[in-house]
């Protein structure tokens, strides 16, 4: 195989052993080969290999293919996700308040942290940092800090339970009086 492109050696691997391809379940359009469709080869060797796998179950359930059935998986989407750190600043601002946090005694916060819907684990949104299980785990509710986001973050955030802060100010003002007012009393 050495350096060669797929569609060169693919060719002649088929042609000295007819068939051999398929046996491991590599697709037969030749523009498939192409590095250019790289992602495409993918997606059609792996219906292959689902295919593959479906049948082997088959056999092993007796014909009780009702077992297989259900709903199909969905595609991911490929919609953009919003959010998340969008410069170095903003980035060194981050770091910084997260250091300050941990300083306090407190944990330190998720840097872009993934939001994912609870009920479908489908990602929805990048929180630039933020704190899933509060700043008291367990005890105050989940904190996000959003510079610069726009509003369908904020309601998003919210709508997850989230308390938002806009600023670093805000934040550091409700680390005060609110977490470390608590804890020492």
């Amino acid at each position: 195989i050495s350096d060669r492109l797929p569609e060169e050696y693919f060719a002649e691997f088929e042609q000295r052993h007819p068939g051999a391809l398929a046996t491991q379940w590599i697709p037969m359009d030749k523009e498939l080969w192409k590095m250019k469709n790289y992602r495409d080869f993918l997606e059609a060797r792996k219906e292959l290999l689902a295919a593959e796998a479906n049948k082997r179950m088959e056999e092993l359930l007796h014909g009780e293919t009702h077992w297989l059935e259900g709903a199909a998986a969905k595609k991911p989407q490929t919609m953009p996700i919003s959010g998340g750190i969008a410069s170095e600043a903003e980035e060194a601002q981050l770091t910084e308040l997260n250091d300050w946090v941990a300083s306090q005694g407190l944990p330190r916060g998720e840097m872009n942290f993934d939001f994912a819907d609870p009920a479908t684990g489908e990602q929805q949104a990048v929180f630039d940092l933020a704190w899933p299980s509060g700043i008291q785990e367990e005890l105050s509710a989940p904190v996000a800090v959003l510079l610069d986001e726009a509003a369908e973050m904020l309601a998003l955030a919210s709508a997850a339970g989230y308390r938002c802060f806009t600023s670093v100010a805000a934040f550091r003002e409700y680390i005060e009086k609110d977490i470390l007012a608590l804890e020492q009393l």
